[in-house]
C-alpha cells in the first residue's frame, strides 16, 4: 500500500524555527520504500493478512518491478509496528532486536543481536524479508496496524531528541509533535497492513422459548455486523438456536421481528461465559433487537 504520511507543526514562524522548538532534526526526504508482504515476497489481497505471525517486511521493488526500482539506500534500519495514526507503539521488544540492513536496494538480512527477528526470502529478488512480530494487537476496530522504516543513525537521532539517549535499548522513545516513538515521518518509509488476531472461539447464539419455555425452531433474527451488513440466522436443525460464529471486535445488532410463532416481543437475558454469549428471549408478539459489543 502507499505510505501513509503525517503532518505536523510545533507552532508558528518559519520553519526552521519550528524545528528548533520542537526538538526534531531537520533531515532530507528518504527515498525508496517498505512495503509488507509474505515471508516469500508475495503479495496479499488488499493487505489483509490471515495472522500477524504472517506479516513480513520486504523493501524496494515490488513484486515483477526492476530490482532498481523504489529501493533504499543501502544502509542499517531500524522498524516498528504502530496503530494507523502512529500514536500507539505496538512493537514489544527493544529497538536493537528490529534492524535489518540493505544493500543494493533491498533488505539483505537482520542485525545479529541475539533476539533479531525471523527471515524469509523474497523469491522475485532474492531479499530477505524480516517477519514483524511480536506486536500487540491493534486498537484499530478495522484490525489497521503500520509498519515503519527509518535509518538506524536518524532513530538514535530522534530518539536523543525525545531525551533518550541508548534507543537502541529500549522498546519505546517516547513520543511529541512529530517524533514518533523515534521515528521522524519525513525520514521514514511506512506502509499499511491488516492482519487477523487469533480468533477467540465466540459465537452468539439466540435461544427461542414460548411461555412455558419450550424451545421453538424456525424462529429466525437478523445480525447487522460491524459493517453494517445484515445477515439471516434461524434457530433449528442442525442447530438449536440462531447461531453466528468468531464474532469479530465490535458493535453487532441482533434485530428480531414479528413473525409465525412470534407474537409478543417481552424480554431477554444474556450470558457471556467461556467465550459465548447466549441470549434466551421469549415472546407472546411485537418485534424486539439486541445490541451487543464484542470485544
Amino acid at each position: 500500500m502507499k505510505p501513509a504520511f503525517f503532518k505536523y507543526a510545533c507552532g508558528l514562524g518559519m520553519a526552521g524555527i519550528v524545528l528548533l522548538a520542537c526538538g526534531i532534526p531537520a533531515y532530507a526526504q528518504l527515498s525508496g520504500a517498505i512495503f509488507t508482504t509474505t515471508a516469500n515476497g508475495g503479495a496479499v489481497n488488499f493487505n489483509i493478512y490471515p495472522s500477524k505471525e504472517a506479516v513480513y517486511l520486504d523493501g524496494g521493488p515490488p513484486p515483477n518491478a526492476p530490482q532498481t526500482a523504489a529501493g533504499l539506500p543501502d544502509g542499517t534500519y531500524v522498524f516498528q509496528v504502530t496503530d494507523p495514526s502512529g500514536k500507539t507503539l505496538l512493537s514489544t521488544d527493544a529497538a536493537k532486536c528490529r534492524q535489518f540492513t540493505v544493500a543494493g536496494g533491498i533488505i539483505t538480512g537482520v542485525v545479529i543481536t541475539g533476539c533479531e527477528h525471523a527471515t524469509g526470502a523474497d523469491i522475485d529478488h532474492g531479499a530477505v524479508t524480516v517477519q514483524l512480530m511480536p506486536y500487540a494487537d491493534t486498537p484499530n476496530n478495522g484490525g489497521e496496524y503500520k509498519a515503519w522504516a527509518t535509518p538506524v543513525a536518524n532513530y538514535l537521532e530522534g530518539c536523543a531528541a525525545l531525551g533518550v539517549s541508548n534507543g537502541l535499548d529500549v522498546v519505546d522513545c517516547g513520543m511529541t509533535g512529530g517524533d514518533v516513538h523515534g521515528f521522524i515521518p519525513s525520514h521514514s518509509k511506512t506502509d499499511n497492513f491488516k492482519a487477523r488476531s487469533p480468533m477467540v472461539n465466540r459465537e452468539v447464539d439466540t435461544y427461542f422459548y414460548d411461555a412455558n419455555m419450550n424451545l421453538l425452531a424456525g424462529l429466525c433474527e437478523i445480525w447487522i455486523d460491524t459493517l453494517g451488513v445484515q445477515n439471516p440466522r434461524c434457530s433449528g436443525p442442525p442447530n438449536t438456536s440462531a447461531k453466528v460464529e468468531n464474532v469479530e471486535n465490535g458493535t453487532h445488532q441482533f434485530v428480531i421481528s414479528s413473525q409465525t410463532g412470534c407474537v409478543t416481543f417481552t424480554g431477554g437475558v444474556s450470558q457471556y461465559v467461556g467465550g459465548k454469549l447466549t441470549t434466551t428471549q421469549t415472546f407472546s408478539g411485537g418485534p424486539g433487537s439486541k445490541s451487543l459489543a464484542a470485544s
